[in-house]
């Protein structure tokens, strides 16, 4: 018996394209605001931290068991200082931009 995807098979691959969405449970949009603060805050720490470990220590043989160490530390101030600041940044932003009712 051959893989599908091999020469001179006999089978055929399964065709995905049309198959239904797999159902999945997915949190209400009201959640939307501090979620994409979480992915935010995960992204940019984990990036953040990554190069500032790169840079302290290079690439020695334990980077890979300190920076998980430096990327939680991070994310720990990280995140509930973007909870703190992010109702600023969005009147900061408010008053830098046109927007209805304005100009």
């Amino acid at each position: 018996m051959q893989h599908p995807w091999l020469p001179g098979s006999n089978e055929r691959l399964v065709d995905m394209t049309n198959a239904p969405p797999r159902s999945r449970a997915r949190l209400p949009a009201r959640y939307a605001p501090i979620l994409g603060l979480v992915v935010l805050s995960l992204f940019m720490t984990c990036i953040v931290s990554g190069i500032s470990t790169l840079r302290s220590i290079g690439l020695a043989p334990n980077f890979f068991e300190v920076w998980p160490t430096a990327w939680a530390m991070s994310w720990a101030i990280a995140f509930p200082t973007l909870m703190v600041v992010t109702p600023l940044v969005n009147r900061i932003v408010a008053g830098l931009v046109e927007g209805e009712g304005r100009g």
